[in-house]
C-alpha cells in the first residue's frame, strides 16, 4: 500500500523534500514507517532527536496501524513551552465570526489585538481579555544574548487549525462561562516588534475566567500545536525547538524498530 510522508522545520530541511509517497506492507504501523524511512533517509537521524508523528492530521503512537492513502508527518517539537500533549480532533475547525471570519486561523497576514476582539465580540459579554505574543530583537542562547534580525514561522496548516480549535473546547469544557475564544497565528516572515499570536476570551463578567482561560491558551499552543519558528541572525539562523514531550516522542530506537513498544 502507499502513504504519503511530510515533513516539517528541521526535518523537512535536512532531508531536503516536504513530501513523498512511500510503499510498505499491508497491516503496516507508523513504527514501520518510521524504519523504512530511516533506512532510507539516514540524513534525518531518527533514532538521534525528539520525532513525533500525526496520521490523518491527529497524534499518533507507533502502533497505530496505517491505511493506503493516509498521510503521515511526522516534525520535531513545537516552538515554545512545556505541558502535556494532546490528541488532536475536529473540535471547531470550521467555526465562524461575525462577518465569516475564522475563529482559529494560521494566516500570513499581520495580527491585530482589535481584529481578534472582534470575533469574540457578543452583547451577552461584558469582558474581553486579550494576550499578544510580540516578535523580541533579541533571543537568549546559551553563548548569551544575541540581536534577532526577524522570525520565520511555519506550521502544519491543518492539523494547526484543528488543534487551535480543541484547545478552544478545552476552555470552554474548564471554564463553562466563556462564550467565544479565537485564536490566530502568524506563518512566514514576522518582524520585530509585530505580534506572531493573538487570543482572545469573551466572558459575561472579568470573574468568569477569562483571563486564566487566556493564558491556558497560549501554554498549550505552546506545548502541541505544530507550528515551528526560525531565528534569524546577521550571521545564520537556527530552528527553535521545545521541550520534548515524552507521550508524543517516537525517537527512541526501540519505539522506531518494535510496534509493540511503549513509553
Amino acid at each position: 500500500m502507499k502513504i504519503s510522508i511530510r515533513l516539517f522545520a528541521t526535518l523537512r530541511q535536512e532531508a531536503g523534500w516536504s513530501e513523498q509517497t512511500l510503499e510498505l506492507a499491508e497491516g503496516a504501523t507508523v513504527a514501520d514507517a518510521l524504519a523504512a524511512l530511516a533506512q532510507g533517509f539516514p540524513a534525518l537521524r531518527l533514532t538521534g532527536r525528539p520525532v513525533y508523528a500525526a496520521v490523518n492530521q491527529a497524534y499518533a503512537q507507533p502502533e497505530q496501524v496505517l491505511a493506503a492513502g493516509d498521510v503521515v508527518a511526522l516534525f520535531p517539537p513545537v516552538s515554545g513551552g512545556g505541558g502535556r500533549g494532546a490528541e488532536a480532533g475536529n473540535g471547531e475547525e470550521r467555526a465562524m465570526a461575525g462577518e465569516g471570519r475564522k475563529l482559529f486561523e494560521i494566516t500570513e497576514q499581520p495580527l491585530s489585538l482589535d481584529d481578534v476582539a472582534r470575533r469574540v465580540s457578543r452583547p451577552d459579554c461584558g469582558a474581553i481579555t486579550t494576550f499578544g505574543g510580540m516578535v523580541r530583537g533579541e533571543t537568549m542562547t546559551e553563548a548569551g544574548v544575541r540581536g534577532t534580525d526577524f522570525l520565520e514561522y511555519e506550521a502544519y496548516t491543518e492539523m494547526a487549525e484543528a488543534m487551535l480549535a480543541q484547545i478552544g473546547d478545552e476552555i470552554k469544557q474548564r471554564w463553562p462561562k466563556v462564550q467565544a475564544v479565537s485564536i490566530l497565528h502568524r506563518v512566514g516572515r514576522c518582524e520585530i516588534g509585530e505580534p506572531s499570536v493573538v487570543i482572545a476570551v469573551a466572558t459575561p463578567h472579568r470573574g468568569d475566567g477569562c483571563f486564566e482561560a487566556c493564558r491556558y491558551a497560549i501554554e498549550r499552543l505552546k506545548a502541541v500545536v505544530p507550528i515551528w519558528k526560525q531565528e534569524n541572525w546577521a550571521d545564520g539562523q537556527v530552528w527553535v525547538e521545545g521541550p520534548r514531550q515524552p507521550e508524543l516522542d517516537l525517537s527512541a530506537p526501540e519505539r522506531i524498530t518494535n510496534p509493540d513498544a511503549r513509553p
